[in-house]
């Protein structure tokens, strides 16, 4: 019959899953980049943040409970997300430049940012699920929790809370941002600094 972890041992997997989740999440990669410009143009925010959590959740605890060991047998998979995701940043950083080169005659720049909902929210799935990096991130989580024995979801709740702690900042962050970009200059130089992490991620990406 399984037994309850004794509460010592989830705390201390809990407080291990924060600092390791918390050292992985926060970077400026690019969700981030994403996230930052459609909360400084108040484009779907809450709603972005939101899947984003969910998104996390599912995969924290999904490798947590073997998603390593199935990407590990799915050598496929990996190329597939690989190529997909050096597309995708390519042609995100190919849009970001061109609104930096090429800003729109009026000095809405948040007309730029995705404005539906639909829109906004694929964006989101894409800026995650087609990130490399994010499936790096979760099959390193899995591997470390499973140290853990029985406490290990108490290690991938902690990864959790970081998680949300790092997008609870990327969005206070970007709506704080957001008088500092009533000029449009200000939008030509966001832009510009998103297409070069674009295209730098995209770079790195590429086979050697």
């Amino acid at each position: 019959m399984f037994a309850a972890p004794a509460l010592a041992p989830l705390l201390s997997a809990w407080t291990s899953g924060a600092l390791t989740g918390l050292g992985m999440f926060a970077v400026v990669g690019a969700q981030s980049a994403f996230i930052l410009r459609q909360g400084i143009a108040r484009a779907h925010l809450p709603a972005i943040l939101l899947v984003c959590a969910l998104i996390d959740a599912c995969f924290i605890f999904a490798s947590v409970s073997g998603l390593q060991a199935l990407m590990q047998h799915l050598p496929g998979l990996q190329d597939f997300v690989l190529w997909a995701g050096v597309i995708f940043l390519s042609w995100y950083g190919t849009q970001s430049a061109y609104r930096a080169w090429r800003p729109a005659v009026d000095r809405q720049g948040d007309q730029a940012a995705l404005s539906s909902r639909r829109a906004a929210l694929l964006g989101a799935l894409g800026f995650t699920l087609l990130n490399p990096h994010f499936w790096l991130d979760m099959m390193v989580l899995g591997s470390i929790a499973h140290r853990f024995a029985d406490a290990r979801f108490g290690f991938a709740a902690g990864a959790l809370s970081a998680s949300i702690l790092w997008l609870t900042v990327l969005g206070l962050g970007s709506r704080l941002c957001a008088p500092l970009f009533q000029a449009p200059q200000a939008w030509r130089w966001l832009d510009g600094a998103i297409a070069a992490v674009m295209f730098l991620l995209a770079w790195r990406l590429l086979p050697v």
